[in-house]
């Protein structure tokens, strides 16, 4: 997979990057390379791994994001990830909440840069597909934590560095970086997302200084214009939430990050009627339907008439016999209304 598969990609995400949410997400960009919820080491090699790593063809490409800090346990887990057909293993080296961080493992493994080394090389002596970290630019923990994250410093960048270096010498040629410290006492899960200053300045001076690695910036990017813009200083932009809110950021971003023929974004209908083929699938599978439509109400995000359309889903997809009739409704409601088949303006 070469640097130029990873100019766009769709974030790991707990509780949000399962497999339906990616084969509904796939269908707003051809090339976006998605990224599943964390899974795990121990849940891989203790547990229901097939379950855990199924996934649509349609999904393709897309990695599989490991949490854990046990070499082996990792190498035993990515060695499955690769059996089942990803195209990539991350290691979490970002994620600050207080269950991961119990499990020794997320963004405070920045600590301890030869640990994370000794990870990468395990996985790298199983598989043969690229092993890849994902890492904040700094971390702060004890006393004062939260109020020393709002600041950047040269030791700090130093550290980062010296981090890369170790880690990039085991192998890893690929660093997702989220711009913002993390603060691993004091601040929740979503204070670290939002609180912590975005610092592209110095994704982009990781770049400087390591220009044979593939550099990624990941955290708070919102707009076209933003991530254009930094793709002329990184090797690709990593979305997170705006994509799962406003999926169509992804068909824009797709327009102007790779060049294309006769492709368009998707309409709306098309997309649901594609997705309630799928969901019938899914549903013999013995999967719910809300598990899977809880993810697609970006969809009408700017579009008149949203709010019912999701209070609809909150209700009629909740049901326990729930099926594709509910998807086929929305496309009727769709057909009558004044929306715009791709766009968030009415027509």
């Amino acid at each position: 997979m070469g640097c130029n598969s990873r100019r766009l990609s769709v974030a790991p995400m707990m509780d949000w990057t399962d497999r339906h949410c990616r084969f509904f997400l796939r269908q707003f960009s051809p090339h976006a390379l998605l990224y599943t919820e964390m899974i795990t080491a121990a849940a891989l090699v203790h547990g229901d791994a097939r379950r855990l790593l199924a996934f649509d063809p349609a999904e393709h490409p897309v990695a599989l994001q490991l949490g854990g800090s046990e070499p082996d346990a990792l190498a035993r887990a990515a060695d499955l990830g690769a059996a089942e057909g990803y195209d990539e293993i991350n290691l979490n080296v970002g994620c600050p909440s207080d269950r991961v961080q119990s499990g020794t493992f997320g963004a405070c493994l920045m600590a301890q840069p030869a640990l994370v080394a000794d990870c990468v090389a395990t996985m790298r002596a199983r598989v043969r597909i690229p092993v890849t970290v994902k890492v904040r630019i700094g971390i702060e923990r004890g006393e004062g934590a939260a109020s020393r994250g709002l600041e950047y410093t040269d030791a700090d960048e130093e550290r980062l560095h010296d981090f890369v270096t170790t880690v990039a010498a085991a192998g890893c040629q690929v660093f997702a970086i989220h711009a913002r410290k993390a603060v691993l006492s004091g601040f929740s899960p979503k204070d670290n997302r939002d609180i912590p200053p975005l610092r592209f300045d110095v994704v982009l001076r990781v770049k400087r200084r390591f220009p044979a690695l593939t550099i990624v910036a990941n955290g708070g990017i919102r707009d076209t214009k933003a991530a254009l813009e930094l793709l002329q200083g990184v090797d690709g932009v990593m979305i997170g939430r705006e994509a799962y809110h406003h999926p169509y950021l992804l068909s824009e971003l797709e327009r102007g990050i790779y060049p294309h023929g006769d492709w368009r974004p998707p309409e709306r209908i098309a997309v649901l009627e594609k997705l309630s083929r799928y969901a019938g699938t899914q549903l013999d599978a013995g999967h719910r339907l809300h598990s899977i439509t809880r993810h697609i109400l970006g969809l009408f995000a700017g579009q008149p008439g949203a709010r019912s359309l999701r209070r609809y889903f909150a209700d009629a997809a909740r049901g326990e016999n729930a099926g594709v009739e509910v998807l086929e409704r929305v496309v009727e409601l769709l057909q009558r209304a004044s929306v715009s088949p791709t766009s968030g303006h009415l027509v």
